[in-house]
């Protein structure tokens, strides 16, 4: 029978699953206290970086029908539960373990979707959503510029067509 302790830390971890688009199962063995504070400052108010059981966490991921993660479940986790831009984390949490390499990046789960630790650090190697989608603006923006040079080039080629017709029946019509 489960302790109301154990059964409230269930609840509330497949609660923070079910409402994140995201999260990353990392291994923080060897890491101070002071780091670990660094990190969760790093990856910003999007995010919340928290250090969990693992049987309790496997059992709330079950629940939140997230099982891909299963096997990794295992040593010291720490899971970081993103509610904002999963790029943003991702290299928050790459860059991280580039200057403290007892950050272990795991594997995890993006909207459903289980992603490997390579998989991870392509997502962080993606622009920020703010930088996409100006760049669609942008590419928008100009096909919509030739297209409207295309509408408005066909009616002048129109027009000038029809005068030369004109121009040359004029020139038959007066050498007959």
């Amino acid at each position: 029978m489960p302790t109301p302790n154990k059964a409230a830390s269930v609840a509330e971890l497949t609660d923070a699953f079910q409402s994140s688009n995201a999260a990353v199962l990392t291994e923080y063995r060897g890491l101070t206290v002071a780091q670990l504070k660094t990190l969760r400052r790093s990856l910003g108010e999007n995010a919340q970086y928290a250090v969990v059981k693992n049987t309790l966490t496997k059992i709330a991921a079950n629940q939140a029908g997230i099982t891909a993660l299963d096997e990794h479940f295992a040593g010291p986790t720490a899971v970081a539960f993103v509610t904002g831009d999963p790029v943003e984390s991702a290299k928050a949490l790459r860059d991280f373990a580039k200057e403290n390499p007892n950050l272990i990046i795991k594997a995890g789960v993006l909207d459903g979707k289980a992603l490997s630790a390579d998989e991870i650090k392509k997502l962080a190697d993606l622009e920020s959503r703010e930088v996409l989608l100006a760049k669609l603006a942008g590419a928008m923006k100009g096909k919509q510029s030739q297209a409207a040079a295309l509408f408005q080039a066909l009616p002048s080629k129109l027009v000038r067509t029809v005068d030369a017709l004109r121009a040359k029946q004029a020139e038959q019509g007066g050498a007959e």
